[in-house]
């Protein structure tokens, strides 16, 4: 087989997300629990204006669920401890008409103490079997928050996140490499030396890409812009722009870089925020953009996005609930491409 991982520009099927289950990412205290619930069910409806949304249940949240959510978007009942989907579940890839599903190994992001991610490792071979993909077994523990491609075999990936030794000890760059060339179908990796500030701390990913980069079009990125020179990301961002500036993609083009700039807060409770426009989802016809209640900011970036993929409608929801928990509107969804023709 040749799988391929189309771009997230390519038509989907659906996006698949996971409902909130209790415990300690969903918050301790009943506002908390309700802001996320609240939060999966709004990112969930802006997907829906664009496509269908599939979303795995726990069995202790079936009720909640159907009560919060739209009719229109399907509930699929099974065992959910983690929700973030986009790392939890399969990474969906082509071959002539068939349609393939990924299964990496899940650890819960370097298996932390506080990580519960038993179940969720479970859910890439359980959609596979619900939309009957073929399953693309893999001993490389990653998650779909640490790639991103162009569809025309260009992946970027991150130095501390697949070279993690609490994710895969014994892996080199050329394993790596391999590995994405058998499961995704890249033949060029244009690797960052790092991810974001905040995303190093307990709670964190160790530097995923879908944070900080994303490619819009083959030979176009959009990069995180920190322009403060308050937030340490100001530095990290100006390292990651000289870094991508001298690489090349799969047709050794060099990339046009666009500055996506970070909203003005700087800082939470916890410290410095990794607060970034680059975490959105690309849907058909569409873009669910993070929001952060800095209005012009905000606007900014739905503007950006706007020139970045002509002909879809830009919409915003607010991602702090996420941003608070870990992640943002890309790390909650997974998109199910459409089956090409053979």
């Amino acid at each position: 087989m040749n799988w391929r991982m189309p771009a997230e520009t390519a038509r989907h099927e659906r996006t698949w997300m996971a409902f909130p289950a209790e415990g300690i990412t969903l918050g301790e205290t009943a506002s908390e629990r309700e802001e996320g619930y609240s939060t999966w069910t709004a990112v969930a409806h802006a997907v829906a204006e664009f496509e269908p949304v599939a979303m795995l249940v726990d069995p202790s949240e079936t009720a909640r669920a159907r009560r919060m959510l739209s009719g229109s978007i399907e509930i699929v009942e099974a065992p959910v401890d983690e929700f973030w989907m986009r790392d939890s579940g399969p990474t969906f890839v082509v071959d002539e008409g068939r349609l393939g599903a990924v299964d990496w190994v899940f650890n819960g992001w370097g298996a932390p103490a506080w990580a519960q991610w038993h179940k969720a490792a479970q859910h890439a071979r359980l959609i596979a079997g619900a939309v009957g993909a073929e399953l693309v077994s893999s001993v490389l523990v990653n998650e779909g928050g640490g790639i991103h491609v162009d569809g025309e075999g260009t992946v970027l990936l991150t130095e501390t996140v697949q070279l993690d030794p609490r994710r895969n000890p014994y892996a080199d760059t050329q394993r790596i490499e391999a590995e994405m060339l058998r499961t995704i179908g890249a033949t060029k990796a244009v690797w960052l030396p790092r991810g974001l500030t905040r995303d190093y701390d307990e709670f964190g990913t160790n530097g995923h890409v879908d944070i900080v980069a994303t490619i819009t079009a083959p030979g176009h990125i959009l990069l995180h812009d920190q322009q403060d020179p308050a937030h340490p990301d100001h530095a990290v961002t100006r390292e990651l722009r000289t870094h991508l500036e001298q690489q090349t993609d799969a047709a050794g083009r060099r990339f046009e870089i666009i500055d996506l700039p970070a909203p003005t807060t700087l800082r939470d409770d916890e410290g410095f925020v990794d607060w970034s426009y680059v975490n959105h989802l690309v849907t058909n016809d569409g873009v669910v953009a993070c929001g952060f209640g800095d209005e012009q900011a905000d606007a900014a970036a739905r503007s950006i996005l706007a020139d970045a993929y002509p002909r879809r409608r830009v919409v915003t929801v607010d991602a702090r609930p996420l941003f608070d928990r870990g992640g943002g509107i890309h790390c909650i969804t997974q998109q199910q491409p459409a089956r090409e023709n053979s």
